[in-house]
């Protein structure tokens, strides 16, 4: 069972999700935090809320406690059981797999996400019946089980060696950011989704952690960690016990706060602002009818131009991100699991702009719902870039949920 380390009590839950709702969330769009001493990255913005709100009104007034049978009615529900949670320390830690190349060359990935409903249940992994979609579009590579039950994979490579850099743009605009390039890249065959052909062909999400490199050089169980030979995101790798840490990021989906990892994105620019991996064949995946027969994917909405401000309640978007207010855009997801059946880590990214019109009549705000979002673009208020039609960008980023907190 998965443990929230650090974790009080559950009604503390209620507390946090109001310190969320009020102040920000804990992606590291831009740039790594750089807290001050003794102060986990991010933690600030979801920080609990005072004791009470009111005259004497505790903060568990104002919901019910978790609920142990009903998983889509209340949180806080760990959906990505495989791991262990520190919410104080922001960060995620997973079981580590070690497999190979068809020449011999070292692979560590992870498991996230499977299309197998009861391994998913028996590993404690996410289910999600839409990736079986993705090997049809050509956005899976194949792997094979061995008699060790170690993984060989035919194709898909990364280089760690990369450094991760970003210039942001100038003026109270700095999206899109003047330079921009990832510190990870794949080949044009890599994707973090895998087919397992002799084992009933179902397709797992399995990003690659570090590459090319043996257990003797990769021993970052203690001390920092070198991110020129592992995912920009890891905060811990440890090949004695076959664990690996990474730092989590706070979101929304349908009202609700919930964290998840960023893995991999298809494109060059989203790869460097969510420090994931550039994985070129999540391209193959179709985008823009996520609701649709035989759809891979899920949408993902982003704000390029919402309310700034360190201490603004409503910060949110990639602005505020890259003028180093808090740790992160705030994103709003489409279905997760326990609250849709559709739900899948690959993500279509639907990015919006608040028009002028828009912010100067006042309504500009921080957004947390799909509907409210589509609502408002329906009304005008949100565009696509350059005024264009709000919808699809055809970027992709790999995200698998961890937790929602309500």
């Amino acid at each position: 069972m998965v443990r929230w380390t650090n974790w009080p009590s559950r009604f503390a839950v209620l507390a946090l999700v109001l310190g969320l709702l009020a102040g920000g969330g804990l992606q590291a769009v831009a740039q790594e935090a750089t807290p001050e001493a003794g102060q986990p990255a991010g933690i600030d913005e979801v920080a609990p809320a005072p004791a009470s709100v009111g005259s004497d009104i505790p903060v568990t007034y104002f919901g019910p406690p978790p609920s142990e049978v009903q998983k889509e009615l209340v949180g806080p529900v760990e959906l990505l059981r495989a791991g262990e949670i520190d919410m104080e320390a922001g960060t995620f830690t997973l079981p580590l797999y070690r497999g190979a190349m068809e020449d011999g060359t070292p692979v560590w990935y992870i498991l996230t996400d499977t299309t197998d409903e009861s391994n998913a249940e028996a590993l404690g992994l996410n289910h999600s019946a839409k990736l079986a979609y993705a090997g049809v579009e050509g956005g899976t590579r194949t792997g094979t089980l061995n008699p060790d039950l170690s993984m060989t994979f035919e194709q898909g490579t990364v280089d760690f060696a990369p450094e991760r850099t970003i210039e942001p743009g100038t003026g109270e605009n700095p999206f899109p950011p003047t330079t921009a390039e990832p510190g990870s890249v794949g080949d044009d065959a890599y994707t973090p989704l895998v087919t397992i052909t002799n084992a009933g062909g179902h397709v797992y999400n399995a990003p690659i952690l570090a590459f090319g490199n043996g257990a003797e050089e990769l021993g970052f169980c203690e001390g920092p960690v070198d991110h020129a030979l592992v995912h920009d995101r890891v905060t811990r790798f440890c090949p004695d016990d076959m664990t690996v840490t990474m730092r989590m990021v706070a979101g929304f989906s349908f009202a609700r706060p919930v964290f998840y990892v960023s893995f991999d994105a298809s494109d060059p620019l989203a790869a460097t602002l969510e420090e994931a991996t550039l994985a070129p064949a999540m391209n193959n995946l179709r985008v823009g009818f996520d609701d649709g027969a035989f759809s891979a994917v899920e949408r993902l909405f982003v704000t390029a131009n919402g309310p700034t401000g360190s201490d603004n309640p409503q910060r949110q978007g990639l602005n505020s991100a890259l003028l180093g207010e808090g740790t992160g855009p705030l994103n709003v997801f489409g279905g997760v699991p326990t609250i849709a059946l559709d739900y899948s880590p690959m993500w279509d990214l639907n990015l919006g702009f608040w028009t002028e019109e828009a912010i100067d009549a006042g309504y500009r705000s921080r957004v947390i719902d799909e509907f409210q979002i589509l609502g408002l673009a329906e009304q005008g208020h949100i565009t696509g870039p350059e005024g264009a039609a709000y919808g699809s960008t055809g970027i992709i980023v790999n995200c698998p949920i961890i937790a929602r907190l309500l």
